[in-house]
């Protein structure tokens, strides 16, 4: 998948770019002539975000781009020491993915004031300018899930909500979804939701609890890949880890779309994900920062690369990459139809 220059094929889409300055001028780095970009890593104990870490540099040797990165391990005071680090290197651009979306609004405040260019990638800041925000719609991550299990259940019995954190946007956006689908499509199912703090032990913990007070749950949503290893254990210790022909058998979504997902699907031990492009987050995180340096703009609309641009409020556009429903089979589910774990346009049989 290559971009044209101006991301847009035909001017009949509704996505149009400015030129508002000559390309790279005064950007370039001192050493080869290749602009100098910051890319924060913001944790490095996933396979997803450890996947994001390798297509990074590759992205960035394709863009003819020079790389800074760094890892704020899931701390925002960290992550606003690192945009310091990065300013002090003089870089050009910065590609950072904040996890608590309140709390980075001052750093970003200061990158504006130094005409920084900023990308955020998979997250979106509560308040602030970015250049471009790269993520998924999340709240189809909700409704995809909601659809899946709603239709596996036919519209009756109790699921467990493993929830991310509420304090990011992916959490709140997943979980405001999934909850209006089921409130609004299938009644009769009752959610528990559990806040987790994208933390795996925590996740296990109460989904023991809940399984133990319910053992007629049917259903589980992971809203991130970080619960998989725990619930496949409470699972197993439940007696529950069978086949999805067997009367006992939990169905479980997940999302990310990593490798293992894409295997436990394979072998029945899940049942569904929504994939997260980790390798199209780089790609288009590292090109849209390039687009910055040379002085790009972009409107709303469709783009080439299969996406579309949104604005999610004035002055902040989001490019919303496809991230589709994953099952076994690639039937369709609740109206909403899946791409089967096998095939290879998914990143998880590509990894990093």
């Amino acid at each position: 998948m290559r971009l044209r220059s101006a991301l847009c094929p035909t001017i009949s889409t509704l996505c149009t770019l400015t030129l508002l300055g000559a390309c790279g001028s005064g950007t370039a780095d001192s050493s080869g002539g290749r602009p100098l970009v910051g890319v924060d890593y913001p944790r490095s104990d996933t396979d997803f975000w450890n996947s994001y870490i390798n297509y990074t540099p590759q992205y960035a040797k394709e863009l003819g781009l020079s790389l800074k990165t760094t890892n704020s391990q899931n701390d925002v005071a960290k992550l606003t020491a690192d945009t310091q680090t990065f300013i002090s290197q003089g870089v050009k651009g910065i590609a950072m993915a904040p996890q608590d979306t309140a709390a980075i609004s001052p750093a970003l405040a200061q990158l504006e004031a130094k005409k920084i260019p900023v990308v955020t990638v998979d997250t979106r800041p509560d308040n602030g300018k970015v250049y471009m925000v790269i993520r998924a719609d999340n709240r189809a991550y909700g409704e995809k899930a909601c659809r899946y299990l709603g239709a596996k259940l036919g519209g009756k019995g109790k699921v467990v909500m493993l929830q991310g954190d509420l304090s990011s946007i992916n959490g709140r956006d997943r979980t405001e979804a999934f909850n209006d689908c089921m409130e609004n499509n299938y009644p009769d199912i009752k959610v528990f939701g559990e806040a987790t703090n994208w933390d795996g032990a925590v996740a296990a913990q109460k989904l023991q609890t809940d399984l133990t007070a319910h053992p007629d749950i049917k259903g589980i949503y992971m809203q991130s890949s970080f619960a998989l290893s725990g619930t496949l254990q409470v699972l197993k210790q439940k007696g529950l880890s069978v086949g999805p022909g067997d009367r006992k058998h939990v169905f479980v979504v997940s999302n990310d779309g990593i490798p293992e997902e894409l295997k436990n699907i394979a072998a029945g031990k899940i049942d569904a994900t929504v994939s997260q492009p980790a390798d199209l987050y780089a790609k288009y995180a590292l090109h849209y920062l390039k687009a910055a340096i040379d002085g790009k703009t972009f409107t709303p609309g469709r783009t080439d690369h299969h996406s579309t641009i949104v604005r999610v409020r004035d002055g902040l556009l989001e490019d919303q990459i496809p991230a589709p429903l994953v099952t076994a089979d690639g039937a369709t589910y609740g109206g909403v139809p899946s791409t089967k774990s096998t095939d290879t346009s998914l990143w998880g049989n590509n990894p990093g």
